[in-house]
């Protein structure tokens, strides 16, 4: 088969010398993600946009699966800064909340295909599941969450259950879902308020949504 060209207008990365290997090859695979917005590439195009050869990739990584696993693991850990920098010096966990989905979907909407790649059935195997690396990079950024609706809780702010185990997770998984299902449909074009004049953009859809979220974890 015949091997694929650069889509007119890519910048190929410079070609690889010396140093980080792995990070060359994971910014590499990023890179092809980000202008295919696809993940069917193979390991030797990797290897040749990184500058390296075709069995370079084996050094690191013991398949495809491995590398984008890499990939988006990183990804993972890029949307926790993201979060962690949209909401320093905020004491309101309320604030803290919004501001946090926004950032979420703000990375989501500039990085779509990564985003994508992020919780892709193509990570998946059986029995193994999720990657390992995958799985403790999305609970580092959970745990980002978990710790704004646990310092609502003390506070008095959010339900005081929040502060146990089960009913903060719950809380967790109840605002990531949300979230998520908002980025998603942002993403793919659809997050659009037609029978809203004037129509909302993604921030105010976003802020509006988190919003109805905190109002649901207020304490009464």
């Amino acid at each position: 088969m015949k091997p694929r060209e650069p889509k007119k207008g890519s910048q190929a990365l410079p070609p690889y010398h010396h140093g980080d290997l792995r990070r060359a090859l994971v910014e590499a695979a990023l890179a092809l993600v980000t202008e295919e917005q696809d993940w069917a590439f193979s390991l030797r195009e990797v290897a040749r946009r990184a500058g390296v050869s075709h069995a370079a990739p084996y050094n690191h990584f013991a398949d495809k699966r491995d590398l984008l696993a890499a990939v988006a693991s990183m990804g993972f850990a890029e949307l926790g800064q993201r979060i962690e920098k949209a909401i320093a010096g905020i004491g309101d966990p309320q604030t803290a909340l919004v501001k946090s989905g926004q950032a979420y979907i703000g990375f989501a909407v500039e990085n779509p295909a990564h985003y994508r790649l992020m919780f892709s059935s193509a990570l998946v195997t059986q029995p193994d599941g999720r990657p390992k690396a995958v799985v403790a990079a999305g609970a580092q950024t959970r745990a980002i969450l978990a710790g704004i609706l646990r310092r609502g809780a003390t506070m008095g702010i959010f339900d005081t259950t929040l502060r146990t185990d089960e009913e903060l997770w719950s809380a967790v998984l109840t605002a990531w879902s949300a979230i998520h299902g908002l980025t998603m449909l942002t993403i793919d074009g659809i997050a659009d308020t037609p029978e809203v004049q004037p129509r909302m953009d993604v921030p105010a859809i976003s802020k509006k949504l988190t919003l109805l979220m905190c109002n649901g974890f207020l304490q009464r």
